[in-house]
């Protein structure tokens, strides 16, 4: 039994071919790309979602608050908009994902499996 390589094996392993996408500017750039919508984004909405806890806790004057002269008061409002707000945040990031993160990623993974080929 021959342990000599096919001709048309690659000369590197698939995980090296992994370790330098991964140390490539590019995956770096888009590393950076993904975390400068993500982190901002996540750290708005913990924060919208940290004054609607605190208001429901310590501003209950205020939350009570008839709307509409109707049974409709602030907190409930505001509970609906946390539901708005996640629809939203994942709709902007779908475009931004499809803008900004897609092509760069599917470039990548094109290249990565274009040397199995």
């Amino acid at each position: 039994m021959s342990t000599d390589t096919p001709a048309d094996a690659p000369t590197d392993s698939v995980p090296e071919r992994y370790l330098a996408v991964q140390r490539s500017d590019e995956f770096a750039g888009l590393r950076r790309t993904l975390r400068g919508f993500v982190f901002p984004m996540t750290i708005a909405f913990f924060l919208w979602y940290a004054l609607y806890v605190i208001l429901s806790a310590y501003a209950r004057d205020f939350m009570s608050t008839r709307l509409f002269n109707s049974n409709v008061n602030v907190a409930l409002v505001f509970g609906l908009l946390q539901f708005v707000s996640t629809f939203l945040i994942a709709w902007v990031y779908s475009r931004y994902a499809d803008r900004k993160i897609d092509p760069v990623a599917d470039k990548i993974r094109d290249e990565l499996s274009g040397g199995d080929s």
